[in-house]
């Protein structure tokens, strides 16, 4: 089994030392290497990649912008001198976190915790019907997208409540947003997100799902108004 996987720093020493510990793995397959994360995110519009190995800071556009921007996320190995960013960067449900310089151990290990990913995901057994992974209580749980009502900012989390229980994920709104079928989820307030489907009434003020209450910011409403009209 291999992993596609792409590199994107706009260091060239660091891509070429990233690059040489890809080419000694077994399990990888470099299938592009990118100076900066617009060439990436274009690059992975149209091919297939499994694993992102990411520098943070890079000019104009950075390492968790370039995240927040995908439709579709590979499993991603952040990559920096820095250790300031490792607990946003498990915000991003990060597969690993590699301090410059890299030993070949941590690589290593790195690829081994993706190769366990990728097995886990690929293992799920398939059901109908649109679905996402989450990560609640160290677990990844398969949820299908049909049965989420909303989801709710809770401080460094976010709730997502579904038909029959909430799940508490560490992650923010922007990016569990862009991993919504955007055709069926509004945000419609900086805390909510809801599903159209769900939505039974609303107003000027707020949206209801069964017995509760969902604000809308006033610059929503009719992001809400012109989904549920395509209905």
């Amino acid at each position: 089994m291999k992993l596609n996987c792409v590199i994107v720093d706009d260091s060239a020493i660091q891509r070429m030392v990233v690059n040489k510990h890809v080419s000694n793995s077994l399990h990888l397959k470099l299938v592009g290497e990118f100076s900066n994360a617009i060439e990436a995110k274009n690059f992975m519009s149209y091919n297939e990649v499994d694993l992102i190995f990411l520098d943070i800071e890079m000019p104009v556009i950075n390492g968790f912008d370039l995240l927040d921007g995908l439709k579709k996320k590979p499993q991603v190995i952040f990559i920096t001198s820095k250790p300031d960013y490792a607990v946003k960067a498990f915000d991003y449900d990060a597969t690993d976190y590699l301090q410059k310089p890299i030993t070949n151990a941590r690589f290593d290990a790195a690829i081994r915790r993706a190769l366990q990913q990728y097995s886990l995901l690929k293992d799920a057994p398939e059901e109908d019907g649109t679905h996402i992974f989450i990560k609640s209580k160290l677990k990844k749980l398969k949820v299908f997208t049909n049965r989420i009502k909303y989801v709710e900012a809770y401080g460094d989390y976010i709730k997502v409540i579904t038909d029959d229980e909430t799940h508490l994920v560490l992650s923010t709104m922007k990016s569990f947003e862009n991993d919504l079928p955007s055709e069926r989820f509004v945000r419609v307030h900086k805390s909510f997100i809801v599903n159209i489907d769900k939505v039974e009434k609303f107003n000027s003020k707020y949206a209801e799902i069964g017995a509760i209450k969902i604000p809308l910011s006033r610059n929503k409403k009719d992001d809400l108004k012109r989904a549920l009209s395509l209905t």
